[in-house]
């Protein structure tokens, strides 16, 4: 199980880097320096989605809608193993079950959350609904809350096998 879980954090890794480093600044940059929305932890208004999406060029959105979006197929599910394989390592089975619930619910936000931005991203700014933009948030902001806990609980999960180690 050690093995599968750090080819899974390598890939993960990997996928990661090639968005935030790559991806998602040159939507950015196509955005006139506007965040994406993937990179909203605390999501989005009617007016910051009409304002990107009006900033965003036309080769940006293609981007966004291809090359990111194509990476963020790959990414939610290979992070959900990768914490879930982690959480079987460092937790009891009850911990480890909860933790990879929670690591799939920010899996599912972030497909959720990609499926929303590609119809905002296929539509005319002028026609988005407020509902729409809503939802999408949400899910932005399940998403963040997901991760967020997923890293805190290995990082916590670690520290605790390693500082029994060292002490014992």
């Amino acid at each position: 199980m050690q093995r599968a879980f750090w080819i899974s954090f390598v890939v993960a890794s990997a996928a990661y880097l090639a968005i935030v480093l790559w991806a998602l600044p040159f939507v950015s940059q196509e955005a006139g320096g506007q965040v994406p929305f993937d990179l909203r932890p605390t999501g989005y208004s009617m007016e910051d989605a009409q304002a990107f999406l009006s900033a965003l060029s036309a080769p940006g959105r293609d981007f966004y809608l291809g090359v990111q979006h194509k990476l963020d197929i790959f990414f939610p599910a290979v992070l959900a193993l990768t914490f879930i394989l982690g959480f079987q390592m460092l937790f009891s089975r009850w911990w480890a079950t909860f933790f990879g619930f929670v690591a799939l619910l920010g899996a599912a936000s972030d497909y959720l959350e990609n499926y929303l931005v590609s119809v905002m991203l296929t539509m005319p700014v002028e026609t988005i609904e407020g509902s729409l933009v809503s939802l999408s948030s949400f899910w932005t902001i399940s998403k963040s809350i997901s991760s967020t806990l997923c890293f805190a609980a290995l990082l916590f999960g670690a520290a605790r096998v390693s500082l029994r180690r060292w002490v014992l």
